[in-house]
């Protein structure tokens, strides 16, 4: 007999019969410094790593709650970096990141209560975004 979970009952049959060690701002720190910090700089506050020329300037990720009314939007941060819901800015390039996509899952609540499994290197490089907020 097959059985059919939706998403929270087969997130919590996952959470369950798994442990699941939840990612860290450190971790998330290290993925940011390696993806990231090139083009939104070593502070994440849109000014680019020396030597590196772009058409616009990237986004302060300092301040991504303060534009959406002093919410954190996780579910938009996620979509952002994978890629899922973004959409083109003239002049401006954000690269896909694969890597991030690939690996284990843990359940993140991207609001609602809403818990979705989500790649774990994604997930932490959202934590330490969340954390560096002005």
């Amino acid at each position: 007999m097959k059985v059919w979970l939706g998403g929270l009952g087969a997130l919590a049959l996952f959470v369950a019969c798994t442990e699941v060690e939840m990612p860290t701002r450190n971790e998330g720190a290290q993925i940011y410094t390696t993806y990231c910090a090139t083009c939104h700089g070593p502070n994440a506050t849109g000014n680019a790593a020396d030597g590196v020329t772009l058409k616009q300037a990237p986004a302060d990720l300092t301040r991504i709650a303060q534009r959406n009314g002093g919410t954190f939007p996780r579910a938009e941060v996620l979509s952002q970096i994978d890629g899922y819901t973004r959409e083109p800015v003239p002049g401006m390039t954000m690269p896909e990141f694969g890597e991030l996509m690939s690996g284990d899952l843990v359940p993140v609540d991207v609001g609602d209560e809403k818990m979705t499994p989500t790649p774990r290197k994604l997930a932490a490089l959202m934590y330490y975004l969340e954390s560096i907020q002005q």
